[in-house]
């Protein structure tokens, strides 16, 4: 009995006795993990251009963790809030006392405060060999699949929609976002899963499911995906806000520049009055400019089209639609070697653009000069072709002809500055070239050919584009028929007394009746002679002929009698006559 009472006192001394002083306690922010190294590193570096003490630790669970600290709890509490406030840290991320975590893994090289040695120092005077240890982590045991299925029938629609959201952003889910876990979901959990390293089952169990929303929700917070609302151009559209930020307005368009002043990121708001005549226009005049390479797909429609772009040093994507009499659209240039997420950011920006209001950006809204006013791609540097030259329609499905030097080497060939086409014949010694357009064209005219003898000093006239696409229309210049042979009696080729300019080079040359004779070779490249100035050359018709026919293309014959006055041999000779571009 009195050995009970002692004890008793000595229980309720003890309960009086003013406790041990212990070290304040250090926690993490937990913000994400990933099973394998290299991933944990990846997404380690990329919350590291967010914040300042993200630090990684490999737990007992064998995966890698990713966290923001330590701190103090107090300071933990409250900066959890702010952060999820702020939708900065994935929703789920919560506060780790780091008993867990074990050898550090971030940053690489660098010292990491050891979570073992925030432990609270043992009281003096106690003998540490007796302190009971702290007990082991014990192992996350993740679901079966029939847990996993049972713990699905909990989750919100919302929840639900969430996860087909970081599947569509991981490229594993391309349906609509109904939180139905239908067989297309299914199909892309088990991807994700096996992309992972999981077994592919179709079905997420709850730490799958919170990894997979976990990361997009951290990936898509790094990106600072925000929906804009552009009240002047009259556009919505998502943009990665922690990327670029607004530049200038310069109608009719928009600029967003990347934030740090590099040439890795740019987005491009177009906003203008105008129907399918000004779209088509827009069309054709982005594949001049210098932002957009010429390698890449195209695809115009009746309302809207789209280009692509890609070369080793600028990639270029661009959409624009017409509606209410309104041209709206979106233009993106990056460089691949930034190694920016693009597969994230562009379907972002392509499934929200929409056009709201019935309003254009107005040109009043920045000062600008008469020049910038008149001009379309203010702004914007334009792409000039390496070089032009002329070339005329032989049939009704648009196929050119056009001198073999215009098309060597072309890594782009396009006729009047926007229909693309290739080389179907190139015949050097003759120095001719057929050109195809890509999709079948309806010409304005075709030229009729006169094969009977000619006579010396008949008046003849070429049309050219003399200035390249300087001058909306080609140019004709009139001169006279010197001889039917060169100058050491070659033949094949006509010597013209006619001043020509070198892009007049592939034009026409006609009668008096607006006949064809032959085409204007360029001048001879010779360094050897210098010819006096109006002495040029041309195919004749007879060649023409003789070098088509393995093509399969038989020239028309004119039937034409009588001079035809200037303005009329000028319209003739005019729409038949093409703007042939080489591009590098």
């Amino acid at each position: 009995m009195l050995r009970l009472a002692l004890v008793i006192l000595a229980l309720a001394l003890a309960l009086h006795l003013p406790a041990p002083a212990t070290a304040q306690e250090q926690v993490w922010i937990q913000i994400e993990a990933k099973p394998a190294l290299a991933p944990a590193e990846e997404r380690a570096t990329a919350w590291s251009t967010m914040f300042d003490n993200v630090q990684g630790f490999i737990a007992g669970t064998g995966w890698h963790v990713i966290s923001l600290g330590p701190y103090s709890r107090p300071e933990a509490e409250a900066r959890l809030a702010e952060l999820k406030r702020e939708n900065l840290i994935p929703a789920d991320s919560f506060i780790s006392d780091g008993a867990s975590y074990d050898a550090p893994f971030w940053p690489v090289g660098a010292p990491v405060e050891d979570p073992a040695a925030t432990a609270p120092e043992a009281p003096t005077g106690t003998d540490t060999a007796t302190t009971q240890a702290a007990p082991e982590p014990v192992p996350v045991i993740d679901e079966s699949p029939e847990q996993a299925r049972q713990s699905e029938t909990v989750l919100t629609q919302d929840e639900r929609e969430l996860i087909q959201t970081a599947l569509k952003w991981f490229g594993h889910y391309d349906s609509t976002i109904d939180g139905a876990f239908g067989r297309g979901t299914r199909a892309s959990m088990a991807a994700w899963q096996e992309a992972m390293g999981y077994d592919p089952t179709g079905v997420l169990t709850t730490l799958q499911r919170n990894t997979l929303v976990a990361n997009y929700q951290a990936e898509e917070a790094s990106l600072g995906l925000t929906t804009l609302t552009e009240p002047e151009a009259g556009i919505e559209i998502t943009i990665p806000s922690a990327l670029v930020a607004f530049d200038h307005y310069e109608p009719p368009f928009v600029h967003f520049t990347a934030k740090d002043g590099s040439d890795a990121l740019r987005i491009t708001l177009i906003s203008q009055p105008g129907e399918q005549a000004a779209l088509y226009g827009l069309y054709d005049t982005l594949q001049t400019l210098a932002i957009m390479p010429v390698t890449g797909p195209r695809e115009r429609g009746e309302r809207s089209f789209t280009l692509r772009g890609d070369s080793a040093t600028l990639s270029s994507a661009a959409y624009a639609e017409t509606a209410r009499g309104l041209v709206k659209g979106w233009i993106v240039t990056w460089n691949p070697a930034a190694g920016l997420p693009m597969d994230r950011i562009l379907p972002a920006i392509e499934a929200s653009f929409r056009g709201i209001g019935d309003r254009a950006l107005d040109p009043g809204i920045v000062p600008m000069d008469g020049a910038t006013k008149t001009g379309l791609l203010s702004g914007l540097e334009v792409r000039k072709p390496r070089l032009t030259a002329s070339g005329f329609f032989l049939d009704a499905t648009g196929r050119v002809l056009t001198t073999a030097d215009a098309v060597a080497q072309c890594r782009r060939i396009t006729l009047d500055g926007g229909t693309d086409a290739t080389v179907t014949l190139s015949d050097t010694a003759t120095g001719l070239a057929l050109l195809a357009p890509s999709a079948p064209l309806s010409p304005p005219a075709v030229a009729e050919f006169q094969l009977a003898p000619d006579r010396i000093g008949a008046e003849i006239a070429v049309a050219g584009y003399s200035y390249g696409d300087a001058l909306p229309a080609p140019v004709l210049t009139f001169g006279t028929l010197a001889a039917t042979e060169g100058l050491q009696g070659e033949t094949g080729i006509k010597r013209l007394a006619l001043a020509a300019l070198p892009g007049d080079a592939g034009g026409p040359v006609v009668d008096a009746t607006g006949a064809v004779l032959g085409m204007l070779l360029p001048a001879p490249s010779s360094g050897a002679q210098v010819l006096p100035d109006g002495v040029t050359f041309a195919a004749t018709a007879q060649t023409i002929a003789t070098a088509l026919a393995p093509a399969g293309l038989t020239l028309a014959q004119s039937a034409r009698q009588g001079a035809l006055p200037p303005d009329d041999l000028a319209a003739v000779a005019t729409k038949m006559t093409v703007l042939v571009s080489c591009w590098d």
